[in-house]
């Protein structure tokens, strides 16, 4: 498959270069991320967002950019490029004639007779954040200074700065630059350069009206006010690349150099598109607050439960990494209650998460020894077993038929779980399809390891359900007029919608559908479903089918799930489709994973976004590289090699 390649004579094109963006992350909740144009087009975007200490659940956007200008002959010519309301200014991405974004996002710019090459250096496996970024005189005739303008925002990540008399705009000096801190419940922002030649230039100012694209888009507030300390100069040399460093921790300028050259050889190079999507699954198992955890997506998800698990064997199991998948369930399993895991912060409302739980410890048992994966987590997975059955409030209950029935007035317990004035878009309460294939799985798989330990116990408890969960399932899902199973079914019967759910029910380990039964239903997602970017959540069919997701988050929650195409279900698609051809389906797996070659190079480079249009071109959208979207794609290739072998 092909390298990441960047058209040069679109960097210029803002049409082309603002619809690419970058990220780069340090393993413990921070990120640097904007487009490959350095113009922030997003409240998200920002050469320095990171928590602020190792506790905090939140990010906070500190340095929110930095502009360069050339100084030469008397005259200034700014390389930056912003967005205020109706123009561009100033207009530096005329100047760019080049940009890699391996080992390390570098843009080259063309001043006249200067020749400038600037790399953004964002510092990974550490337990501070630190942004380096080295500019490096390829060529110059006469003499030419570099003035660094930070632009300063100190909020939260999902808000916005707006002028006040509160931010204080001061900067105190420290060895080669300065510190500032806006509010006094912020540490310092430690700024300072590699050159003890340079200059500091305090001159405090507010700059107004700075417009973010993809939020006005989105239907939210899209216009913030930055504020500037000052700014530096320094005379650039040939000989002597200049080095900034902006870090919550003061460094010993001398030893930027050093640290500058160590973390560039640790970055790996990002050569082809599974070497991309490696590293982009490293970049979401952080460290925080001593566990590690999932990042659902970049920029703005948090740690999501149900996203976790889905996404884990493909983010960490495809790459052999087993310890970073066990560090995460050693985590996430002290915050279990009731045998429900949270989804969102202190929100206990997945139906799904405990029982993708399970499933991740079938997958588990792959690459370590069934034995020790029991001894560490069979408690948990009985734990969550008994829940379900024993009922968890008057939300999640197992009715005598053997199927689990979830439902809440105001959530929706499923992934499907967009809500729209206090409603859910597609709330689907009762049995849904894919909880009950998923309980069905986790109860066999369970028996299975109970049999295994000897837990003649819990053995003789359990051993009658899966027949009746069997066939209670086939009754109530199975639509033998179509083909195909119902999505879910409650007091007025079975809704007939076809969505990708149903094929959960196919990519299990332990299937309660025969042969024929199975090729009927990938057939029918096949036919309605498949794109070339992943499954839609509808049938075009359907009168309540979008194929669009786009305007204000309301527009955009109720197209979500009624049409948008998700990347993660197809994983499970491919599975079922192995499942019943073997490798016979190789060359389509082969084509499917093909399909999302271009996307290392645009919208979130070197990763896979979270959604796409439903309608052709699928175009991404929602958040530039997804947990789950990258774990689906790296498991479909494990799987292709398995086959092939």
């Amino acid at each position: 498959m092909s390298v990441l390649n960047f058209d040069k004579n679109s960097l210029g094109n803002l049409e082309y270069s603002l619809q690419r963006e970058m990220l780069s992350t340090n393993r413990t909740g921070g990120y640097m991320s904007t487009t490959i144009v350095c113009c922030n087009t997003r409240k998200y975007h920002g050469l320095m967002v990171c928590p602020i200490n190792e506790n905090d659940d939140k990010d906070y956007v500190l340095l929110s950019s930095l502009d360069e200008t050339v100084l030469q002959h008397g005259q200034a010519f700014n390389l930056a490029l912003h967005r205020f309301p109706g123009i561009y200014e100033p207009r530096g991405h005329k100047y760019i004639v080049d940009f890699k974004y391996t080992p390390t996002p570098t843009i080259t710019y063309r001043v006249g007779g200067v020749l400038l090459q600037k790399e953004l250096l964002w510092r990974q496996h550490t337990s501070y954040s630190r942004l380096l970024i080295r500019y490096t005189l390829l060529d110059a005739h006469s003499k030419t200074t570099l003035r660094l303008r930070p632009f300063l925002a100190f909020r939260e990540k999902h808000k916005l700065s707006k002028v006040n008399m509160y931010a204080n705009g001061h900067s105190y000096p420290i060895q080669n630059g300065v510190k500032c801190r806006l509010y006094s419940e912020f540490p310092w922002l430690n700024m300072q350069l590699n050159d003890a030649q340079g200059e500091f230039v305090a001159a405090p100012d507010w700059y107004y009206d700075f417009e973010y694209a993809e939020e006005y888009n989105r239907g939210y507030d899209s216009h913030e006010d930055l504020l500037t300390p000052g700014y530096f100069e320094v005379e650039l040399t040939k000989d002597k690349p200049l080095i900034f460093s902006a870090s919550l921790e003061e460094i010993d300028a001398e030893k930027l150099d050093a640290a500058f050259e160590k973390e560039l050889a640790e970055h790996s190079d990002k050569i082809d598109f599974l070497s991309c999507l490696r590293h982009s699954a490293h970049q979401f198992v952080i460290r925080k607050g001593g566990g590690s955890e999932v990042v659902a997506g970049y920029p703005w998800f948090g740690s999501w439960g149900r996203d976790t698990f889905i996404s884990l064997p493909g983010i960490t199991l495809a790459q052999g990494d087993v310890k970073a998948c066990t560090d995460v369930l050693d985590s996430i399993v002290e915050n279990m209650k009731d045998g429900i895991f949270p989804n969102v912060g202190s929100a206990y409302n997945s139906v799904d998460a405990p029982l993708w739980f399970i499933w991740v410890l079938q997958q588990l048992e792959e690459y370590m020894d069934p034995t020790e994966v029991w001894k560490r987590y069979g408690k948990y997975a009985k734990e969550v077993l008994n829940a379900f059955r024993n009922g968890v409030g008057e939300v999640i209950s197992m009715h005598q038929n053997g199927l689990i029935w979830a439902s809440h007035p105001q959530y929706a317990m499923t992934w499907m779980d967009a809500v729209v004035d206090g409603k859910p878009v597609t709330g689907r309460e009762g049995y849904q399809v894919e909880i009950n294939a998923l309980w069905y799985n986790a109860v066999c798989h369970v028996l299975d390891c109970a049999k295994r330990a000897g837990d003649r116990r819990f053995t003789s408890q359990w051993k009658e359900l899966p027949a009746l969960i069997k066939e209670s399932f086939l009754d109530k899902f199975w639509l033998a007029d179509n083909g195909y199973l119902a999505d879910y079914v409650d007091e007025n019967g079975a809704n007939e919608f076809i969505r990708p759910n149903q094929v959960i029910a196919c990519s299990m380990k332990h299937k309660m559908l025969t042969l024929v039964q199975q090729e009927a239903v990938t057939d029918i997602v096949k036919r309605h479903l498949l794109t070339a970017k992943g499954l839609r959540t509808l049938s075009p069919r359907n009168p309540l089918y979008k194929g669009h997701y786009e305007g204000d988050q309301r527009h955009r929650d109720m197209a979500y799930h009624q049409g948008t195409v998700w990347v993660w279900p197809l994983e499970h698609y491919v599975k079922a489709k192995f499942d019943v051809q073997g490798a016979g389906f190789v060359s389509t797996a082969e084509d499917i994973l093909a399909n999302f070659d271009e996307d290392i190079s645009t919208y979130g480079i070197g990763s896979i976004g979270e959604i796409f249009d439903a309608d052709p071109p699928y175009a991404p959208k929602g958040a530039i590289s997804q947990a789950w979207s990258v774990g689906a794609i790296l498991r479909i290739d494990e799987m292709i090699k398995k086959y092939k072998k």
